[in-house]
């Protein structure tokens, strides 16, 4: 299984009144771990779209473990748990480096459709990243 590993710092501009990072900024997170991942594997999104692809969101969640704070470093590690039907589930896991810590852990559920929102074969209209996919979660 492929794992990807986004590093970022915590900026001021996304901590709260308490001096952590407020929840709303880790979807944000989760999309640049996302992006990071797909030009991980030779698929930034750009070619994705090229091929008539879309990744809309249609699920998502977090769990909060501990804060992080201004000036952390953090890591995300972002991989494809599944694709089940049209669906492709990505897992997260934010981690604090100094320590090692597990902050969050985050979940995007997405369904490949074409630029009119219809759900796409992909394994049809795109060998090339279905089957670089299957292999990342054989």
């Amino acid at each position: 299984m492929y794992i990807h590993k986004t590093h970022l710092m915590v900026r001021y501009v996304e901590t709260d009144q308490m001096g952590i990072v407020h929840h709303s900024n880790y979807y944000p997170w989760f999309e640049v771990a996302r992006t990071e991942f797909f030009e991980g594997i030779g698929l930034p999104y750009d070619k994705i779209e090229e091929d008539g692809i879309l990744f809309p969101l249609i699920e998502s969640g977090c769990i909060y473990k501990e804060g992080a704070k201004y000036p952390d470093d953090i890591l995300i590690k972002s991989w494809i748990e599944e694709i089940k039907g049209a669906k492709i589930t990505f897992l997260y896991e934010v981690i604090r480096e100094k320590d090692n810590r597990l902050l969050a852990q985050g979940k995007t559920v997405h369904v490949p459709v074409d630029k009119d929102f219809r759900l796409v074969n992909m394994r049809k209209q795109s060998p090339k990243i279905w089957s670089t996919i299957q292999k990342l979660i054989s």
